[in-house]
């Protein structure tokens, strides 16, 4: 009878279905991809292990600030990171459907999460640069203090040429750049605050900042650099907006592309756990009739 014939095609076929040749390119394609990015990931991690063992922040006396470490950031993205794209890439390889599920789990948070960033810091930009202020000087109350604080103070203040977060004076919160201060820094700032810290193009001047917070605009607009790094800052993302835009529009895409794929081979991984193709059913169905 049909009914039987249709019952014995279901059984021959159930152990022979597996993915289509799109489905094993989708595989392959998200496997790879996600191996890329776990290996950044876990160079991204040991870059972080690295910096707080080389600073050694595990010490006894440290580990109470270890906290406020920018090299924690580091180890963070790279434990996110390696822990988002390895279920990733071993949940298609293996096809395995709960780590696939996790994955596209994880992507759609982290999804959401950069599109509710990206509305809350639309809408509170006052606020976001309150917080970048604050931030600022606390890294230049902490110059001294924090090699990772000082090198990206300098880093920040060299490539944009400004000099503290709203003006040169904003160095008076730092104990030793304070005109209070009993050393030869007071009322300066760092050299990397000079218009030209090389002296006769080729020697470092460390000293050159000394005494710049004594200087009138006119005269001190001649050795450092005047405006703050909040307004540099401010025009970089102006003048490079087509490009973060680009970017940020990419790295999008790439995160949906990939939650697209995952979704996918759920499904495919479903239906071949079940053993029927999408569709056979009912025209199994329609072939009793």
């Amino acid at each position: 009878t049909r009914r039987s014939y249709s019952t014995s095609l279901l059984s021959l076929i159930k152990p022979h279905y597996g993915y289509s040749l799109v489905e094993y390119f989708l595989k392959y394609c998200l496997f790879v991809c996600n191996l890329l990015f776990t290996a950044l990931g876990l160079v991204v991690l040991g870059l972080g292990m690295w910096g707080l063992i080389t600073k050694e922040s595990f010490a006894q006396e440290k580990i109470g600030s270890i906290g406020t470490d920018p090299m924690l950031i580091l180890v963070s993205l790279g434990l996110v990171l390696t822990t988002l794209c390895l279920s990733g890439c071993v949940g298609a390889i293996r096809e395995n459907y709960c780590l696939l599920k996790l994955f596209s789990t994880m992507v759609l948070v982290l999804v959401t999460a950069q599109i509710l960033a990206a509305i809350l810091a639309y809408s509170l930009q006052d606020q976001v640069g309150n917080y970048l202020r604050s931030g600022m000087l606390a890294a230049m109350a902490r110059y001294q203090d924090d090699l990772d604080l000082r090198f990206i103070t300098d880093e920040i203040q060299s490539n944009l040429q400004c000099c503290g977060a709203d003006n040169y004076h904003d160095w008076e919160i730092n104990i030793y750049y304070n005109c209070s201060a009993p050393g030869v820094l007071a009322c300066g700032v760092p050299a990397t605050c000079c218009v030209d810290p090389l002296e006769n193009g080729t020697v470092w001047n460390s000293q050159c900042g000394v005494g710049a917070q004594q200087l009138d605009e006119f005269t001190a607009q001649s050795v450092i650099f005047l405006g703050g790094c909040l307004g540099g800052i401010s025009r970089w993302i102006e003048q490079h907006e087509g490009l973060i835009g680009t970017v940020s529009i990419v790295v999008m895409g790439v995160q949906i592309l990939t939650l697209f794929i995952s979704t996918r081979l759920m499904e495919s991984e479903s239906n071949k756990n079940s053993g029927i193709p999408p569709g056979l059913v009912t025209t199994l169905l329609h072939a009793d009739k």
